[in-house]
């Protein structure tokens, strides 16, 4: 029994862990669609591959570099939200303990616990002040440090998978002329959105199927868009 319950929590913090799978999404995501869009509506403007080329991979490390630099400050803002709240509540915590008890009863109150056994609780917790501390930012202010990683962590994270993204609708048009990268492009963009929509599932609740077919279809309208765009420009300018 302790060696499931081990096994458990192992497989549990593991899966905190996994919390950088947003960041993993969004850069590749943004990468994928951004950069589509792009290339897509080049191509069909210039029809000329060396500047689709050229301008799908100065749009992958600006937008990379966007994308890191945004993780950073945001990720930062939320880490430093979070570390003033543990702060609030230490120094709450010691000025005006027998408020942060009564609030401590109050939440134990609400989850049906009474008499002795919440008095019990409610010793339990005030006798350990990291105790204290922990249970009153999980449980008054729902806020948990797990959810709030290093910015220098998700900046890496945002920015190599941005880059990945990127480099996907670019890699055709190495291999192909024009019109057959055009076509390669959308459809490896595509396939590639929707395996990660699919895997975003496995980690979130959802049906793989539908939340690949989702972000799939976000590429495709993102791509249309360039594509249209670029063909107007193509004949307005060409």
């Amino acid at each position: 029994m302790k060696e499931t319950l081990k096994q458990h929590r192992q497989e549990r913090q593991q899966g905190l862990s996994r919390s950088s799978i947003r960041d993993t999404i969004l850069g590749f995501q943004d990468g994928v669609v951004n950069t589509l869009g792009l290339v897509l509506g080049v191509a069909s403007a210039v029809q000329n591959t060396k500047i689709v080329l050229i301008s799908g991979l100065v749009t992958t490390f600006a937008e990379s570099i966007s994308m890191a630099a945004v993780a950073y400050t945001s990720t930062k803002a939320a880490h430093e939200f979070y570390e003033s709240q543990l702060e609030r509540e230490k120094k709450e915590i010691q000025d005006i303990p027998q408020i942060e008890t009564e609030e401590i009863r109050e939440i134990y109150h609400k989850k049906g616990f009474r008499g002795k056994q919440l008095s019990s609780i409610v010793k339990k917790i005030t006798s350990n002040k990291k105790l204290w501390l922990g249970t009153m930012m999980a449980e008054e202010l729902k806020l948990f440090p797990e959810d709030y990683e290093s910015p220098l962590k998700s900046t890496f994270v945002v920015g190599i998978s941005a880059v990945i993204g990127s480099l996907v609708p670019i890699i055709p048009f190495f291999v192909f002329s024009v019109k057959p990268g055009m076509i390669s492009a959308l459809f490896l963009s595509i396939l590639c959105l929707f395996i990660v929509g699919a895997v975003k599932a496995k980690f979130t609740i959802g049906n793989w199927k539908k939340s690949g077919i989702e972000m799939a279809v976000l590429g495709t309208l993102a791509a249309v868009a360039g594509y249209f765009i670029g063909s107007l420009l193509g004949v307005v300018y060409g």
